[in-house]
């Protein structure tokens, strides 16, 4: 019997860097039942999979490595008040870091003004030891208290993080220099001689720790705004609807509590709280938030409507279609939430050295204070030297480097109305060389009408319709329900055919007067044995559109002509990718008259016409030996899905169906194809951001440490390089949160 896998997400409180998620995901990584353990030091979240997993086990194990944990119910409302609790503890840390930040600089700025003239050489310091002391521990107890109850925590753990590598380095610089200062150095009681000053390090702990405040203050900044894009998903949902009761009276009930088949009221100003069905009313409703649609779009009777959405006039009456987990938002937030939390395979690595980092940063300070000894040096030249290389050597950049950018561009792109799946997708999208499209419902608008019917023999034109029309009352396809809307204006009486049945990638058949009636493509008919060769005197086969072949009783009667118009951002959505140097590919199953009069309207030269599902797929197979693995497939259609999972990266309408949305890696949230370049547009510049923060963390690690080692760069400047070294990382990936469409920006 197949165990079922279990899900599990933890909020994580007290991580201070890389050192901190690699120690966690250890941790939970030898927890009976776990198989896996993914800790996001941006999110402080933990994603584990498993089986019989127990939460109160898990939580008891993080908390004896040194942090806090708190579960995650796993439904879209939980969710949401999770997010919104995070990220109200997250402003209250937000505030406590200013406060202890300028605390500390009031603190500290005495100590560097009155040091002055000595650092300069200009003259005796103008502050005395005692007050350099007493305004040095004002600032060790409010910043270092802070990175001791870190270190302490890391330590009872079995661990060490970045709070361990401050806390020692500020401590030793300020326990020696109150050691000089009470047994007076070189002789000197009085307090106030230069000799004495010149060995005190009093600035260099405050100044660092006020360094590093800040540091953490813009760093806290930062990663709130780049996670801010799921806060803002989840925010879109209103708490209460307003459903209509059996008796038809109004009352205000929590959204947890709808259910499908409901009826509740949407009022302007308000949000539609679950997807439904507009059955009374009309109105227009703001979709950006949910599609990135930046013009309200004017919905009616029948239409569907999003959760989230917000109605901007008409009072609508909605019959609920999907409640709460089950919502297109819901759905979109899991994506999203998906993909920030993923591990970029880059990212192992980093894991592996963070996993380290700290203990060989702590032998490299031990080996920096022999060294110095050995060549001679006093102890407190050793002592400075090894404090510098403690104090600039944090793995906080190594550890925010993948997962700020990662949050800041799938959020990016979620509110421009792309849902990336995860971040392998990421990498597969910024190496595609080709990408194929399906025509209907994907370069074309999917609402195809009858252009004209051609009937044969003596059938008639209303004969045709009516008798093509009783098998296409079993389809759903888009071309059937042109031909059943063709036939209602032109008032023709529909009467069902019995025992209708889909031939997929064919078309359709059933019982007329109990004769076989078969509607589909020519292929399907001269598979049946049917002549089609009547319809050359029709003109039909001149004609551009998709050709809907009719035949009764093993007889051609007609053929109805289609046509489909292409999206009105088909061709410069195409002329982009052309001009990325990426080829483009259209696959049909229509005919290849009417496949090429649509390619050469939306700029594809490449046709493929007259496709079944499997044909598809086997050319898309075709294409990915070709390329290397590096073709991209777009659709919407149930019949798209198989070729959708087969390319390196599926593309998928989030207005087509369920089968091609789940195969798919990427979807668009509305159907504008100019949405396609600019997904692969993002995940470069994502993938881009990664590469150049993890640049710069190793860089200056690379670079710092053998400074700081060979007593270079002092604990003070060392210590203004670490702060530096997080806050542009963050800043980097907070930048990733601006993006926007390259058309959007036109």
């Amino acid at each position: 019997m197949t165990v079922k896998p279990e899900h599990v997400t933890f909020d994580i409180t007290g991580m201070t860097c890389a050192s901190c998620s690699a120690r966690v995901e250890k941790v939970l990584g030898r927890q009976p039942g776990v198989e896996q353990a993914h800790v996001n030091l941006a999110l402080e979240r933990a994603d584990i999979e498993g089986v019989a997993l127990d939460p109160d086990k898990l939580a008891e194990a993080i908390g004896r490595a040194g942090f806090g944990a708190v579960l995650r119910r796993n439904d879209f409302a939980a969710h949401r008040d999770a997010d919104e609790a995070q990220a109200a503890m997250r402003r209250a840390d937000e505030r406590q870091t200013l406060v202890r930040l300028v605390i500390s600089a009031l603190l500290t700025l005495p100590i560097i003004v009155g040091m002055l003239p000595m650092m300069t050489g200009l003259g005796e310091a103008w502050i005395s030891p005692l007050w350099q002391a007493l305004l040095a521990t004002g600032v060790m107890a409010v910043s270092g208290s802070r990175f001791w109850r870190e270190a302490a925590g890391a330590l009872r753990g079995g661990s060490a993080n970045m709070a361990v590598l401050v806390s020692l380095g500020t401590g030793v610089a300020y326990l020696w220099s109150l050691w000089v200062m009470v047994s007076g150095w070189m002789g000197d009681h009085s307090g106030h001689g230069t000799e004495m000053a010149a060995h005190l390090h009093f600035e260099a702990a405050a100044v660092v720790l006020t360094l590093i405040m800040l540091g953490k203050y813009l760093e806290a900044r930062a990663k709130s705004g780049a996670a801010g894009a799921l806060r803002a998903l989840g925010r879109l949902q209103p708490d209460t609807a307003e459903l209509v009761t059996l008796n038809g009276s109004v009352r205000t009930i929590p959204v947890e509590r709808l259910a499908v088949g409901d009826v509740i009221v949407v009022r302007p100003g308000m949000r539609v709280a679950a997807d439904g069905i507009i059955r009374s009313g009309s109105s227009s409703l703001d979709e950006a938030m949910v599609t990135g649609e930046s013009l309200p779009v004017s919905r009616g009777p029948g239409d569907p409507v999003i959760t989230g959405t917000t109605n901007t006039d008409g009072v609508l009456e909605v019959e609920i279609s999907a409640a709460g987990a089950d919502t297109r938002l819901a759905r979109m937030t899991r994506l999203v939430e998906e993909a920030q939390t993923g591990h970029a395979p880059v990212q192992k690595l980093v894991d592996q050295i963070s996993a380290v980092f700290v203990p060989l940063i702590l032998v490299i300070a031990l080996v920096t204070f022999a060294g110095w000894l050995f060549a001679g040096a006093d102890v407190e030249t050793a002592m400075v030297a090894a404090v510098a290389v403690l104090v600039i050597a944090c793995p906080c950049a190594l550890g925010l480097a993948t997962p700020t950018a990662l949050v800041a561009g799938t959020g990016a792109a979620a509110k421009s109305g792309i849902l990336i799946r995860d971040i392998e997708t990421l990498e597969r999208a910024t190496d595609i060389k080709l990408v194929a499209f399906d025509k209907t419902g994907t370069l074309t608008m999917g609402t195809p009408e009858v252009a004209s019917l051609h009937p044969v023999g003596a059938t008639t034109p209303s004969q045709l319709l009516a008798l093509a029309g009783s098998v296409e009352t079993g389809s759903e396809h888009p071309l059937g329900r042109a031909i059943l809307d063709h036939a209602e204006q032109q008032g023709v009486g529909i009467t069902p055919a019995t025992g209708i049945r889909a031939v997929p990638g064919r078309g359709l058949e059933g019982m007329n007067d109990d004769l076989k009636l078969m509607v589909g493509s020519e292929r399907y008919l001269v598979e049946a044995g049917i002549d089609t060769t009547a319809a050359d005197a029709t003109g039909a086969r001149q004609t551009t559109g998709t050709l809907a072949w009719v035949a009764r009783g093993g007889e051609l009667i007609g053929v109805i002509r289609l046509a489909d118009r292409i999206r009105p951002e088909t061709r410069q959505a195409l002329d982009e990718l052309s001009a990325r140097g990426l080829a483009s590919v259209m696959l049909t199953g229509d005919n290849e008259v009417t496949a090429k009069a649509i390619a050469a309207e939306a700029g594809v030269s490449d046709v493929r016409a007259g496709l079944l599902p499997d044909e598809k797929l086997k050319i898309i197979r075709e294409l990915m030996q070709s390329t290397g693995g590096h073709v991209a497939f777009v659709g919407d259609g149930l019949n798209d899905a198989p070729a959708l999972a087969a390319a390196n990266l599926g593309i998928a309408m989030a207005t087509g169906a369920d089968a091609a949305r789940e195969a798919a890696a990427i979807t668009l949230m509305r159907p504008d194809l100019r949405l396609v370049p600019a997904a692969l547009d993002v995940a470069a510049r994502t993938r881009r951001t990664i590469r150049q923060n993890l640049g710069w963390a190793f860089v200056y690690n690379v670079i710092g440490i053998p400074l700081a080692a060979f007593g270079i760069l002092p604990p003070v400047f060392a210590g203004a390089a670490m702060a530096f070294s997080s806050v542009s990382v963050v800043t980097n990936s907070a930048l990733m949160a601006r993006w926007k469409p390259k058309f959007s920006r036109d």
